[in-house]
């Protein structure tokens, strides 16, 4: 073989998909290259003696830009993005007129028809898909590849609820007496029976049950245990998964769930058969964080917050599915706070709602975030009454800070004043900053736009929500004003040969995939809703919910949920390496830290985003 040839497959060889095909095919497609050199401002062809052609950077940079007519003014390019050694350029496989490439440094580049690309790859039709698909395309594929691997993961996000339950259930007869289910109980080795009439479960009773209904009220054991059930007693259907009997569990406090099928009682499911299976999981520390009587033995249960996510992690759970049970946990060290200030300062003179905002509102936290929250009280507060909340607010907020989750540094907390106020007062504010979208108000607005009520009277939110809503959908200068500013966080692409990097506060250089790439979907997301009125705050759900709306097609939709996935997957696996080596979390990855195939998924993700940038640009 002469020098040339090899050097071109040992240089193709280090380019994905072809580090995936073998040496024979890797010689044969490395005939089939044609090495040429074009100087700066050259325009790349589309074909070559009318074969569409494929490229692969060896040297120089090329730049691709997106050519729309913007008010009847012609030559309106937009930059995509650029290429550089060892990046392909397969856009032209889409046909697509409106794009270019232009060399903005001398290039030299290999150049295959795609007639000999698609007879050397016949044998991989994955590599092929990979050069031949858009950016989109190829996010897509690689988000259903670990949808399907993460089905072989042992993570409750993914496990049906057949790998978890016992069955049969254990039952017995309502007319048995307590003492007799007591001794079943123990012989059978349970700690729940489902209480049966005329063979169909009418009710549940647990060991639990039995100590407080019975043995601590000096009721009778001869007495029917139908006395001391649960009736109407919450359910699973076998076809949902091991986060699903979670989810239940967290929001209703139980740690029993009987199993049905086609709505027959075929076993039960408790939070004792999830923790055996997952250890440090959200049941165990919820239950203990409901248990937890000082602010000392909560923040203690706070340190096993990054072990849970790096379990999660490595489990297989996607960032989703990480981010909504820890964002459950901080609820739960949230309620148990507010209970514990209640028991100092006594019960609450009026009704309110303790709001989260932010990431936790949305869901979408991990480990040890810092606090946005607020208080929404009611108009019926007399001024007597604030200094309660003010004490409340302290005592919260302090908590929360003793717990991990830092003190907010914009002070976007309930112990501001400001963000500590009556009903009418948050109607004010939302009314305001739509009515008249200053750069503050749009600011407050990134915030109090994704809220939550975590403890209290949640019709207060819900009343807000409505009437603001009602603004947004109507104010077409506010959703623009709203629109530039979200636009200002672009992904970091179009710039000198790869990602642009920047320092965090320990002037550590990386991509930034929190601010670069995930906020800036957060942002059009939260658009998107407010544009179509839809008061669901989690990105995913908001994405889903507008798509097919004016605001967004099902198409840009899917994207954007591939690239927010694949994003927060990244993120993901970039924290769970720091938590091994028991180092502090942030969100600045290396790109040289993932694989080439990575990089190159990554910058597909950042086109989706500049894309829908653009389009809302031009809205």
């Amino acid at each position: 073989m002469n020098a040339d040839l090899e050097e071109i497959k040992e240089f193709i060889q280090a380019t994905p998909p072809f580090d995936k095909i073998n040496t024979a095919t890797k010689l044969q497609l490395s005939k089939h290259l044609q090495i040429s050199y074009y100087r700066t401002g050259h325009k790349i062809p589309a074909k070559i003696d009318g074969e569409t052609m494929v490229y692969l950077v060896r040297k120089g940079i090329l730049a691709y830009y997106n050519s729309y007519n913007d008010s009847g003014n012609d030559n309106c390019n937009e930059l995509l993005g650029k290429l550089s050694e060892g990046d392909l350029c397969s856009l032209f496989c889409q046909n697509d007129s409106q794009h270019s490439v232009l060399v903005e440094e001398d290039c030299l580049v290999y150049g295959v028809t795609l007639t000999a690309l698609t007879t050397c790859l016949a044998d991989y039709p994955a590599a092929l898909a990979f050069l031949l698909h858009s950016g989109e395309k190829r996010l897509q594929q690689k988000m259903g590849e670990v949808s399907e691997s993460s089905l072989v993961a042992s993570s409750l996000s993914n496990a049906s609820i057949a790998d978890y339950y016992n069955y049969p259930a254990i039952t017995i007869t309502a007319d048995a007496t307590i003492q007799q289910a007591a001794k079943y109980m123990s012989e059978q080795n349970v700690s729940c029976l489902v209480i049966t009439i005329d063979n169909q479960p009418r009710g549940i009773v647990t060991d639990k049950d039995i100590r407080r209904r019975c043995v601590a009220d000096g009721l009778s054991s001869q007495v029917v245990v139908a006395e001391i059930m649960t009736e109407n007693m919450t359910t699973i259907d076998i076809k949902y998964c091991g986060y699903d009997a979670l989810a239940i569990m967290l929001s209703q406090s139980i740690h029993h769930l009987p199993v049905t099928k086609n709505s027959e009682l075929v076993g039960m499911i408790t939070a004792t058969d999830l923790m055996h299976k997952e250890g440090h999981n959200a049941v165990n520390i919820s239950s203990s964080i409901h248990k937890a009587n000082s602010i000392q033995a909560l923040a203690e249960l706070s340190n096993m917050l990054p072990k849970l996510q790096l379990s999660m992690a490595k489990l297989g759970g996607s960032a989703d599915y990480v981010g909504k049970n820890l964002s459950a946990l901080n609820m739960a060290f949230t309620i148990r706070l507010i209970a514990l200030a209640e028991q100092k300062l006594g019960p609450a003179p009026v009704a309110y709602a303790w709001l989260s905002a932010g990431s936790q509102a949305r869901q979408e936290q991990l480990a040890y975030s810092d606090q946005d929250n607020a208080l929404i009280i009611s108009d019926d507060m007399q001024p007597e009454d604030e200094n309660w909340f003010k004490q409340l607010a302290h005592f919260v907020c302090d908590g929360l800070a003793a717990c991990g989750y830092i003190y907010c540094p914009g002070n976007i907390m309930a112990t501001n004043d400001e963000w500590r106020q009556k009903k009418s007062v948050w109607q004010g504010y939302f009314k305001e900053w739509v009515t008249e979208p200053k750069p503050q108000a749009l600011l407050n607005c990134s915030v109090f736009f994704d809220l939550t009520t975590v403890y209290g009277n949640s019709e207060l939110l819900i009343n807000v929500r409505k009437n603001m809503l009602r603004y947004t959908q109507i104010n077409t200068l506010f959703l623009a004003h709203l629109s530039r500013n979200a636009l200002l966080q672009k992904p970091p692409l179009g710039f000198f040969r790869d990602f642009v990097l920047k320092q965090d506060g320990q002037n550590k250089k990386g991509l930034d995939l929190k601010h670069s790439g995930i906020a800036p979907i957060v942002n059009l997301a939260r658009i998107y809703a407010l544009a179509e009125g839809i008061a669901e705050v989690n990105t995913l759900e908001r994405l889903r919910l507008a798509a097919g709306t004016p605001s967004l097609s099902k198409e840009a939709a899917d994207n954007l949920i591939d690239a927010f996935e694949f994003l927060g997957m990244l993120r993901l696996e970039h924290q769970a390496k720091q938590l091994e080596l028991q180092a502090a979390t942030d969100s600045y990855l290396l790109p040289k830290n993932i694989s080439k195939l990575e990089r190159e998924h990554l910058k597909d993700a950042f086109k989706v985003i500049k894309e829908q940038q653009g389009y809302r640009q031009l809205a």
